[in-house]
């Protein structure tokens, strides 16, 4: 099979970062500028569309034919682009993403990181320059009289720059092909490479939006940031709640209360103790516009395609560590919760939409918690359909006892299911019958399950609010205690997995079971999953802890937080999650192949969930034959016992 590599250069006036690729091409001005390819490994071209050049006709011929395999780093885009350049969808099953090659290495995501990280030769890497030049044409300009006014750089304004973006791009192609190259004998399997397909029909199908509730969520807010600001500038006679240091010193000078800050914490201090009404309400009005309730309605507005629908939501292995697939754009997987059932949101819904700002501070009071909570309730089935969400239950802690082998969890998952409940009648060696839903068994039950299922201890419960929910400083540690005496199996579980990744990298020589296998390769560790997929630990070594003392794995990878690419380490506990994790995004990935084979219309998925769109008419049924696809056995993971629970619904939300 031929290979063309390709990279594309375009404009458009639409903030790609901010819309993702689709609105981007959609608009009627984008076009692409650049067309750099290598056909079969060949030398690099670059041919000028924006100066009249014309791709030609057998290489048009070679971008729709089966058997020319085309490669692009982040391959959607181009897709999408050329998609859009000739009127006509290309299909994703004739292509390869080296980006979510780097990904599924455990390598970064971004084209000159991917370069530096695997060490290539300076000639094989970005040019640096790239950022300015697309800044120059790839981007709208501000009309000064230096350009005469002009919104738009074009090749004329600047020849000598544009022959360097001809380079850049030709560059980016040997840059692609290099690391393409390199990484290729470690390509995803048959299976990744069909669900990186389905993930491309599903972004490309996209998920529509009200844009009703979205408009008029929009206006509530600022009707309420209007009313607010002129209440804060008629108390203190300071326009914007944002001029701290205006604020520092109304409070000082007018009220004797003085504070460094006025950060959050700083503010919740002041307001604990004052008893001065201005001041309490000026604080109050400062708390109320500094909530960004709309920021994701904003979000949606920008990122609407012209049918109505948001696409690119999903990133295939965007959590590169798991696999599991990440949020883009309105960041479906953070939405936020919603207290209320679906009778109460569609009446809020309604109440929003109409922008009844008395009846909605009448029945809900605090309006911008309501308009994040039904910030989920934005997506809804087109006229005629309904959803059908359907998810997997407890699939986490299902994976964790089938892992280890947890003997009593296995019976609790196929039987009655209820872990909560279980798990403290397990702790406190007490009859299951005697915990009820509000007992305080089953809260310790809970918080214990959701907390130390990955050898976290105190600080664990904390952090999942064990003390806010009830539990004293004094309970915590007994609390962990208890869990790891009633679930011996997982813990040793995980301490044998650091054992045997360390053994790995000692001897490099395979280690593990049938749950896993640790194996290293070209200084590489991999840790083999039951699906046949593998996680992958850059340049993996074992060193001491200057902290602990403690002989950790450590190996290179992106910050979770500062998205740098540094030296981190793990532990059984972590190495525990990252499989648990895995398995589960594997049993997903099962369920939603099935789905779609069985005709079923996949607009989203969120962590262990699947959003259907089905026949309004016959939505209930649809429902049970999708719960019952989840429920199926898996071959791979024998007596791993799922179940799929789900609910109808016109709009998103979560089950009651």
């Amino acid at each position: 099979m031929h290979t063309l590599n390709i990279d594309l250069e375009s404009y458009s006036p639409v903030d790609l970062k901010k819309t993702g690729v689709y609105p981007y091409a959609e608009h009627p001005d984008f076009e692409i500028l650049l067309f750099g390819y290598s056909l079969d490994g060949g030398p690099r071209a670059v041919i000028d569309l924006a100066q009249g050049e014309s791709i030609p006709p057998a290489l048009v011929e070679a971008i729709f034919d089966e058997g020319f395999l085309k490669t692009a780093f982040n391959a959607n885009f181009e897709i999408t682009c050329l998609s859009r350049h000739f009127g006509r969808p290309l299909p994703p099953e004739q292509w390869q993403c080296t980006s979510v090659l780097a990904l599924t290495l455990g390598l970064p995501g971004n084209l000159a990181q991917v370069a530096e990280v695997c060490k290539l030769p300076m000639d094989k890497r970005k040019m640096g320059i790239g950022y300015s030049l697309i800044r120059y044409f790839c981007l709208p300009c501000k009309p000064t009289k230096v350009n005469g006014g002009r919104t738009r750089n074009f090749p004329a304004h600047d020849l000598g720059r544009w022959q360097l973006f001809k380079d850049y791009c030709a560059q980016d192609v040997t840059t692609e092909m290099a690391i393409r190259e390199k990484l290729l004998r470690w390509a995803p399997s048959a299976e990744e490479q069909n669900l990186w397909f389905l993930d491309q029909k599903i972004n490309r199908r996209g998920w529509l939006i009200d844009s009703d509730l979205v408009d008029a969520a929009i206006a509530v807010d600022a009707t309420l940031k209007a009313r607010a600001t002129a209440e804060f500038m008629a108390l203190t006679g300071i326009s914007k709640a944002t001029q701290v240091a205006r604020l520092k010193t109304w409070l000082y000078e007018e009220h004797d209360v003085e504070t460094d800050s006025l950060d959050k914490e700083s503010v919740k201090a002041i307001l604990k103790v004052t008893d001065n009404d201005a001041v309490e309400r000026a604080l109050q009005l400062r708390q109320e516009l500094s909530r960004s309730s709309v920021s994701k309605y904003a979000a949606m507005t920008r990122s609407q395609c012209a049918d109505g629908r948001i696409r690119g939501l999903f990133q295939f292995y965007g959590a590169n560590r798991t696999g599991r697939w990440a949020g883009r754009i309105v960041q479906a997987h953070n939405l936020p919760k919603s207290e209320l059932v679906q009778e109460d949101l569609a009446l809020a819904r309604g109440l929003v939409k109409d922008q009844d700002l008395d009846s909605l501070a009448l029945l809900y009071g605090d309006i911008p918690s309501l308009l994040s909570q039904l910030i989920r309730s934005a997506f809804v089935a087109p006229k005629g359909k309904l959803f059908a969400v359907v998810d997997f239950s407890a699939i986490e802690a299902r994976v964790l006892a089938w892992s280890a082998r947890e003997g009593w969890r296995m019976e609790v998952f196929c039987g009655h299911g209820k872990i909560y409940e279980a798990s403290a009648a397990e702790m406190f060696k007490v009859p299951i019958e005697s915990i009820g839903k509000k007992s305080p068994l089953r809260q310790k039950g809970k918080i214990a399950e959701l907390a130390l299922g990955y050898h976290g201890g105190v600080g664990a419960l904390i952090t999942m609010g064990a003390l806010k929910m009830g539990l004293h400083i004094e309970e915590l540690q007994p609390l962990v205690d208890a869990w790891r005496e009633a679930n011996p199996n997982i813990l040793s579980f995980g301490r044998q997995m650091e054992i045997d990744a360390k053994r790995c990298l000692r001897d490099h020589l395979p280690h593990g079971n049938d749950r896993y296998v640790f194996r290293y390769e070209s200084g590489m560790l991999f840790m083999d999953l039951p699906s046949g997929r593998s996680l992958c630990y850059v340049k993996p070594r074992i060193e001491k802890s200057e902290i602990t003392g403690y002989m950790n794995v450590t190996y290179d990878g992106q910050d979770p937080i500062t998205k740098q690419w540094s030296r981190t380490s793990t532990y059984a506990g972590k190495l525990l999650e990252n499989h648990t994790q895995a398995v589960a995004r594997d049993c997903l990935a099962v369920a939603m192949t099935r789905l779609d084979a069985a005709g079923f219309t996949i607009v989203g998925h969120v962590h262990d969930e699947v959003i259907l769109e089905v026949p309004e008419d016959i939505a209930e049924a649809e429902l049970r034959r999708a719960e019952a696809i989840f429920a199926q056995p898996i071959l791979w993971a024998p007596g791993l016992p799922l179940t799929g629970d789900g609910f109808t619904s016109p709009f998103y939300r979560k089950d009651a």
